[in-house]
């Protein structure tokens, strides 16, 4: 029950954690990229939001806030390497945007590469030191896929330092009691 519980706790903090903050994302349902009724478009004319935004950069390819919400579009649906393709793109055009690079770890990750999602977060903090989702995104990975359980603690205790009433500050200090448990074992 304990390990369920624990589970549970680490799979909260990577939704939240991964979360962009700045903008409210739109919520995609089957089809893939296909919009509700009233969405672009108006209402009933279900135009396919990937499509929309393939075309706007095939048209412009300089357009950063395409090629940025086709790689949270793409991410949204599960779709990483697409994402991944996609911000590779916006952060040719910016490489200084720490949310994109932390969504891009967050894609390698999803797809078996913990190695590049670790190497992604740590240009997010040289980019933005106090980026509070690449911390706890960083200490997760080093928790689960490398076992490294000091510097996950250290990454979960700079992201409280940063940001000290998250809303998942709880869960983050149960997080780091527990690891340190497992470190003294």
């Amino acid at each position: 029950m304990k390990k369920i519980v624990m589970v549970v706790i680490v799979s909260l903090l990577f939704a939240v954690g991964c979360q962009q903050k700045e903008e409210p994302k739109q919520q995609f349902q089957p089809p893939i990229g296909q919009m509700p009724p009233g969405g672009i478009g108006g209402p009933g004319q279900g135009v396919d939001t990937a499509k929309l935004l393939q075309e706007t950069v095939r048209k412009d390819p300089k357009n950063l806030k395409a090629w940025t919400d086709l790689g949270n579009l793409m991410m949204d649906t599960h779709r990483y390497q697409e994402a991944i393709d996609a911000y590779a793109k916006a952060l040719e055009l910016n490489p200084k945007d720490a949310d994109i690079r932390v969504d891009m770890g967050t894609c390698y990750r999803n797809t078996g590469k913990p190695d590049i999602a670790v190497k992604e977060y740590k240009k997010a903090l040289e980019i933005n030191p106090g980026h509070v989702n690449a911390h706890k995104n960083m200490a997760v990975v080093l928790m689960q896929d490398f076992k490294d359980y000091p510097q996950a603690i250290k990454e979960f205790e700079k992201a409280l330092e940063i940001a000290p009433n998250a809303s998942d500050a709880d869960a983050v200090r149960a997080e780091i009691k527990r690891l340190k448990a497992l470190s003294k074992q």
